[in-house]
C-alpha cells in the first residue's frame, strides 16, 4: 500500500511570521512611547530649574539676596540637577535671562529651557 502524502500548504507558517511582525511593532511602539515620556519630564524638569534659577538670580538683582545674580542662579539649577548654560543679568531693566540644560534620561542629548525673571518689559522700575 502507498502511504497517502499530503503536500503542505504554500502558507505555512506564515501565521507565525506575521505574529512576529506584530510583536516587533508592539516593542518599537512602547520603546518610542517611553522615548517620548522621558524627553517631556526632562523638558519640565529643565523648564522648572530654569524658572527658579532666573527667579533667583532677579532677587539678588534686586538685592534681595546678598550673592552675584548669576552665582546664586547656577547654585539654584545645581540644586534642581541642571546646568546653568548661560546667564545675561541686566541691572538696567532689573532682569535676569537663564539658559539651563539637564540630563534627558534615556535620550543622548540633554533637554534645555531657558527663562527670563523680572518686571515686564518696559516698566523697568517695577512696581510701586
Amino acid at each position: 500500500m502507498n502511504p497517502v502524502r499530503h503536500a503542505a500548504p504554500a502558507d505555512a507558517g506564515a501565521g507565525t511570521v506575521l505574529m512576529l511582525g506584530i510583536v516587533l511593532a508592539a516593542i518599537t511602539l512602547a520603546v518610542a512611547a517611553v522615548l517620548l515620556a522621558s524627553a517631556v519630564v526632562s523638558g519640565a524638569r529643565a523648564g522648572a530649574a530654569a524658572n527658579l534659577a532666573a527667579l533667583a538670580g532677579a532677587d539678588a538683582l534686586r538685592g534681595l539676596r546678598g550673592a552675584d545674580p548669576c552665582t546664586l542662579a547656577a547654585a539654584v539649577a545645581e540644586r534642581n540637577e541642571a546646568r546653568l548654560e548661560q546667564c545675561v543679568p541686566d541691572p538696567q531693566e532689573r532682569t535676569v535671562t537663564i539658559s539651563v540644560s539637564t540630563a534627558a534620561g534615556l535620550l543622548p542629548w540633554p533637554a534645555t529651557a531657558a527663562a527670563r525673571a523680572g518686571p515686564p518689559p518696559g516698566n523697568p522700575a517695577g512696581p510701586p
